[in-house]
């Protein structure tokens, strides 16, 4: 062998694992390019990982929305068995892909007590730091539980709210309505009525229970307040008394500012699981909360497309519901 082919050969063997690891990587997440729109050139990442609301399901549905009709190029991250790469709910500790952060435009999070590597949690750090926007979607609220004392212990839902009460506004408090018995109506905030998130949002319904909120920050604005309803039916009536007197928030923007970084912008939605989703106007209201923290608040229509793109059948929410042997690739739409 001459020495030119001995440093070519060698050359591709050190570069070969490399190859290797990046295509992995690219296995364990969804990745979905975007076309022509107003989002063309800007990156969002969504972030999947609670037991019980299938933020697994919806959240691709919601990159392929966005993806499709609006030009964003949308990241899907999932809570993953680190052995065979298949999409597992229960695994608290093992979300591949958080470097997809680095140059993310948009963060969207669905995670439910996670207690990530602090190499992974870096990335939403420094993503936070850096005072991007942010939606947090239903146990977002409580999205981290980690040791207090750890490198990211002010993320713990149970440490002064951490990243809940810090960047959406709330931690976890409980189950304001009726759990799988008193399902969700939207009521628009009056003073809130010609916010741009809310164009074309009319008819918000949900079968998940409303969540109790203790207090908001005095700089939070809420944009829909959520009517406990007697059943599990769109047509159910309003309970009567304290459970909707006062109606607890649902959806609210704030102005955010975590430890050491720059001011931001978050928008947190209590109402969102896979079956809300089938709901046409709480999608819409995930599209127009990423318009408008994105600076695109003219883009925002009444009639913006946010139809399904593809299949969508979401599982009922539920502890153990969650579909087997799936991987990534698996939530890719043609």
């Amino acid at each position: 062998m001459t020495a030119k082919a001995f440093w070519t050969s060698l050359v591709a063997l050190l570069l070969m694992p490399l190859a290797v690891a990046t295509a992995s990587a690219d296995e364990n997440v969804l990745t979905v390019k975007g076309g022509d729109g107003p989002g063309h050139g800007k990156k969002i990442v969504l972030i999947s990982g609670d037991e019980e609301y299938r933020s697994e399901e919806c959240l691709p549905m919601l990159a392929n929305i966005l993806s499709k009709h609006l030009g964003f190029d949308c990241t899907v991250l999932f809570s993953q068995n680190p052995e065979d790469g298949t999409i597992d709910p229960n695994n608290q500790k093992n979300i591949p892909g958080m470097a997809n952060l680095k140059d993310a435009d948009l963060c969207i999070i669905m995670t439910r007590f996670r207690n990530l590597p602090d190499e992974d949690m870096k990335y939403l750090d420094d993503y936070l730091k850096a005072g991007k926007p942010i939606i947090g979607i239903r146990t977002a609220t409580h999205a981290f539980s980690m040791p207090k004392n750890g490198t990211y212990g002010n993320y713990s839902f149970n440490n002064a709210g951490g990243f809940g009460k810090k960047v959406l506004g709330e931690t976890w408090v409980s189950h304001h309505g009726g759990h799988k018995s008193q399902s969700t109506r939207g009521v628009i905030n009056e003073e809130q009525k010609d916010n741009p998130i809310l164009r074309g949002v009319d008819d918000v319904w949900g079968p998940t229970d409303v969540y109790g909120i203790r207090s908001l920050p005095d700089d939070a604005k809420v944009l829909l307040y959520g009517s406990v309803l007697s059943g599990m039916k769109p047509e159910d009536k309003p309970v009567e008394g304290k459970k909707n007197d006062p109606m607890m928030p649902i959806v609210w923007t704030m102005p955010y500012q975590w430890e050491g970084g720059k001011p931001g912008t978050s928008v947190c939605s209590t109402y969102g699981s896979a079956v809300d989703f089938q709901c046409e106007d709480g999608r819409r209201l995930i599209v127009n909360a990423a318009l408008a923290l994105l600076g695109m608040e003219d883009k925002i229509t009444p009639d913006l497309d946010v139809s399904i793109v593809g299949d969508y059948e979401p599982s009922f929410y539920g502890f153990g519901g969650a579909k087997k042997g799936l991987k990534p690739s698996d939530y890719k739409q043609k």
